[in-house]
């Protein structure tokens, strides 16, 4: 199941029985085993296949993240790439946000969503708007300057520049370095306004970042994450190519 693979496909792989996995489908062994980036790479070449590249465009969540993040069952969480770019979510991570794993194309990143999508600000709180859309496109710049010409943050950018006038126009600031105050207020369709504070914890190796969201104890939104948590993930999100 954590491998996204029927039982009997992945029996008849332990056989040697089976169709010649695929890069991905080793990819999504490799990841639901929980095996070290040393581990996979040497699965890749078991099965023939070249390793993916290690860093900041790979999206093998390390050991040490995971086992952090499936112990937080009772807490908004999620681990994001650099573009922003969910990997995983807790169970009331999607029920916070919808489920945001399921984008595909450059949707998958909110700072593009956040430019291209008007129903991705309908979670967040409307005097927020103006300071996430800087938010998004100082941290695009900074990918940017850091990864250079050709890399997938370029990319982005010329997509977003392309199709978003607001984009522009905020890109045109040169802003860099700019952060959220450590709150992220919420708008949710269920429970309504929420007031959440977010811890980042960063795996320097692969550039992901663990985003733990959490309610000062005996708060309004303490009891509304609570109430969440009894709710579920109801809400979802359709992919954007």
């Amino acid at each position: 199941m954590i491998c996204h693979i029927s039982t009997d496909y992945y029996s008849r792989l332990e056989r040697e029985r089976g169709p010649h996995p695929s890069e991905q489908m080793i990819a999504s062994i490799a990841q639901g085993l929980h095996l070290s980036l040393p581990e996979r790479d040497h699965l890749f070449r078991l099965a023939g296949h070249n390793p993916p590249p290690r860093g900041a465009g790979s999206e093998h969540v390390s050991p040490g993240l995971l086992r952090i993040i499936d112990r937080l069952d009772d807490t908004p969480a999620e681990i994001v790439t650099e573009l922003g770019e969910t990997l995983r979510q807790t169970p009331l991570g999607v029920a916070l946000t919808g489920d945001t794993t399921r984008y595909v194309g450059p949707a998958r990143s909110i700072g593009y969503r956040w430019f291209t999508d008007p129903a991705t600000r309908s979670l967040y709180h409307p005097d927020d708007h103006a300071l996430h859309s800087r938010v998004f496109a100082s941290g695009l710049r900074a990918m940017v300057t850091l990864r250079g010409p050709g890399s997938r943050a370029a990319h982005l950018m010329e997509l977003l520049l392309a199709r978003s006038a607001e984009f522009r126009a905020v890109w045109d600031e040169h802003e860099i370095g700019i952060h959220y105050n450590g709150v992220k207020r919420y708008a949710h369709p269920e429970v309504g306004a929420l007031e959440l504070t977010c811890q980042i914890l960063l795996d320097p190796d692969q550039s992901h970042r663990l985003l733990v969201y959490t309610a000062a104890p005996g708060s309004e939104s303490h009891e509304k994450l609570r109430l969440l948590s009894v709710l579920g993930p109801q809400r979802t999100t359709s992919p954007e190519t």
